[in-house]
């Protein structure tokens, strides 16, 4: 099973970030990865975080699948790797339909400089931040099929990059974009699950 949860971490980037990437350049002629603005404290920590979280998910994958004793794993029953098994296929699928969704608009990042269209249809219609969704949720599916102390490092790492990225980064910015429209939105549209987080 390791294989083949390493092999759809290996696909979710791929296409999740190259695929989306070259896409974004054909459409637009811009690649959309915005990580040379302003450094702030809460870029350095979500931008961290969000690196070291694929690394430590590779590393645990790794150990687990070479059989070192220094993954450190839990057994678990079949019925919870199967479960994890779906998550993280159902939150492959939920990152790149919300990349889809915001289409010419998708980033990687913020520029203090750039206005985007705000997004508020498809997925984004029941939260506002379907990709950070569905990031997550494959992460905790990844850490359910092999848990070990780096998996579940990598979901909680990733968990808590997302959120101060979100927070801290993305919100005020698209208040100091888009004013009453994402007030509005934001009002009524749960952060990362329908309804929790307006």
């Amino acid at each position: 099973m390791t294989a083949i949860v390493l092999l759809l971490a290996l696909a979710f980037a791929l296409i999740g970030f190259g695929v989306r990437t070259a896409v974004q350049i054909r459409r637009t002629g811009d690649s959309g990865w915005r990580m040379g603005g302003e450094r702030t404290p809460a870029t350095a920590v979500s931008h961290l975080a969000l690196a070291l979280s694929p690394v430590l998910l590779v590393v645990g994958l790794l150990l687990d699948l070479a059989d070192s004793r220094f993954a450190g794993g839990w057994e678990v029953p079949s019925a919870v790797e199967a479960g994890g098994l779906l998550l993280a296929v159902v939150g492959l699928l939920l990152t790149v339909a919300a990349q889809l969704d915001l289409g010419s608009s998708w980033r990687i990042g913020v520029d203090e400089s750039e206005q985007t269209d705000l997004i508020t249809d498809g997925l984004y219609r029941w939260v506002r931040n379907p990709i950070f969704t569905g990031m997550a949720v494959f992460l905790v599916g990844e850490a359910l099929v092999v848990p070990n102390p780096w998996t579940v490092g990598a979901a909680v790492l990733g968990i808590l990059g997302m959120e101060v990225q979100t927070r801290l980064v993305e919100e005020p910015h698209l208040v100091r974009t888009h004013g009453p429209a994402y007030a509005g939105w934001a009002a009524s549209t749960g952060r990362f699950l329908p309804g929790i987080g307006r």
